[in-house]
């Protein structure tokens, strides 16, 4: 049978695709691939399938996408193929180790699911191991032309970087329209038949929770369970999907300050909230202005600090955080600083100019998804400007044009509406800085038969499996291994508001 029953882009002649056979081979392709050799370390085999570039045309051009998968270990009970996906969109097939094995502190894994599900990690079409889109982007370039200084000079300087970023996708164009998550999860879909799998199972976070309530809109009766963590706004995912993220970001960087108030001792940044706030303020006024300071070897545009996404409240990114402010605050004041190699290292990546070709991808997919609000870059910087005063950390760049405001090519498709009743957990933490709760929120509305647990008191983005709370874990587990979900919302609580790798030990209480 198709594997397209229930996408109303249905056509007979992409049969052939859900039949095609396919080839395991070693994950690892060279003697440098850690990826790989990660892989096959967990035990897993790499493939590759052809897809359709634009499925509306299956005659047509096609592309492949990498996958990886490694079979359940206990095959007398095992529970099918659970799909994942780790967010981005970018590389995923390393999703499959840090669910198999677990890699403190990004996470504490789930062996039960490696014991019941053969689980399959696929990169995005043109990201990963696929073929690339052939953009240019030097890396970081993206990043920078976001942001804004006090002066209307510096906009437009962002809006030139910008137009640059855009038009050198043009060379793209017959593939940038079909870089949207409606076909990756067509993608997704040709796999579960290639796989000989009537359903599949699915665990995304981030922008995986994203594409998982796509492939759920478009293909109901292929999922069996589905765990969405920390999806996005459903309803505003795309170019300017960001636009009001700020007021998040600022309550991560309150949360943080606190902590570095309680370490004053150490990081000297200083001993209130208030204080450390301060102190960082220091480094976004010399940021604005757009002088480059000296850190080291580099001659570095502190307007970096906007870029560093800390993402989880953990005591080693609050550290590490700490000594790398410390490190920009002195460097904004004029002071003689020497990174560490670990702060060399992220300098060292953040001014390279070697070639991006993830950065493109991904705006690439976001640009598919639903176009920009506005091509005017005045609309954009009305925008800025009125919520400068309200948000003058986070929402210069968070409102600034993107490469979608000059994107040389439009979406093939709208944006896909997701409205279903089909039963799906979805997790989320309450002061999530990347994908804040109130859209997540918008998904468990969305999705009137889903179950929303919530991790009460947690700065961080992507919960399961990585906070390593034991509430939060028992509840997905139970779910992912026995299809049953809680009988009403639920919130986690964590004992410690600023835990490492191991989590709270709390039980679930009902909203």
């Amino acid at each position: 049978m198709s594997g397209y029953a229930a996408d109303d882009g249905r056509d007979a002649r992409l049969a052939r695709f859900d039949r095609q056979p396919i080839t395991w081979h070693s994950c690892r392709r060279n003697r440098n691939d850690d990826i790989g050799k990660t892989l096959d370390a967990a035990g897993a085999r790499c493939a590759e399938v052809t897809v359709p570039v634009d499925y509306s045309a299956p005659d047509g051009r096609t592309t492949t996408v990498a996958i990886s998968r490694r079979k359940a270990s206990d095959r007398a009970r095992r529970l099918g193929t659970l799909m994942i996906n780790t967010g981005g969109p970018s590389e995923s097939l390393s999703g499959v180790t840090w669910v198999l094995q677990g890699l403190p502190p990004f996470a504490v894994g789930s062996p039960q699911l490696a014991k019941r599900y053969d689980l399959v990690g696929m990169d995005p079409r043109f990201m990963g191991r696929n073929p690339p889109l052939a953009c240019g982007w030097p890396t970081g370039l993206a990043e920078k032309a976001a942001f804004v200084g006090l002066d209307r000079a510096s906009f437009d300087r962002s809006v030139a970087l910008t137009r640059k970023l855009a038009a050198r996708c043009a060379g793209q164009k017959d593939l940038l329209p079909h870089v949207s998550t409606r076909n990756i999860a067509r993608d997704l879909d040709v796999i579960r038949a290639v796989l000989g799998e009537r359903k599949v199972s699915y665990l995304g976070w981030s922008y995986g929770g994203y594409l998982g309530g796509v492939y759920l809109q478009m293909f109901p009766d292929r999922v069996d369970r589905m765990l969405l963590d920390s999806p996005p706004d459903p309803d505003t995912y795309g170019a300017d999907g960001a636009r009001d993220n700020a007021p998040a970001l600022a309550a991560e960087q309150r949360n943080w300050a606190a902590w570095a108030a309680r370490h004053d001792d150490r990081y000297h940044l200083g001993a209130t909230t208030a204080q450390v706030l301060a102190s960082m303020d220091v480094i976004r006024r010399v940021a604005d202005r757009g002088r480059p300071v000296r850190i080291g070897r580099h001659r570095a545009d502190l307007n970096l600090v906007r870029r560093l996404a800390l993402g989880t409240d953990a005591e080693w990114t609050y550290a590490r955080w700490s000594d790398m402010m410390r490190l920009l605050y002195d460097a904004a004041r004029g002071v003689k600083v020497t990174p560490t190699p670990a702060q060399e290292e992220v300098l060292a990546i953040l001014s390279s100019t070697e070639v991006n070709t993830e950065a493109a991808a991904s705006a690439a997919s976001r640009c598919a998804d639903r176009a920009s609000s506005s091509r005017d870059p005045e609309v954009y910087y009305r925008d800025i400007q009125a919520h400068r005063a309200g948000e003058p950390f986070f929402g210069p760049p968070n409102r600034n044009v993107t490469p979608c405001t000059f994107w040389p090519a439009e979406p093939a498709e709208p944006p896909t509406t997701i409205r279903n009743g089909r039963p799906v957990l979805i997790v989320g933490a309450s002061g999530d800085p990347g994908t804040p709760y109130a859209g997540q929120l918008v998904m468990h509305r969305a999705l009137t038969g889903s179950r929303m647990l919530t991790l009460r008191g947690a700065y961080r983005h992507g919960v399961t499996f990585f906070e390593g709370n034991p509430c939060v874990d028992r509840v997905a587990n139970r779910y992912l291994l026995t299809g049953v979900l809680p009988g009403t919302d639920i919130t986690c609580s964590r004992v410690s508001p600023y835990p490492g790798a191991s989590g709270s030990g709390e039980t679930p209480t009902k909203d």
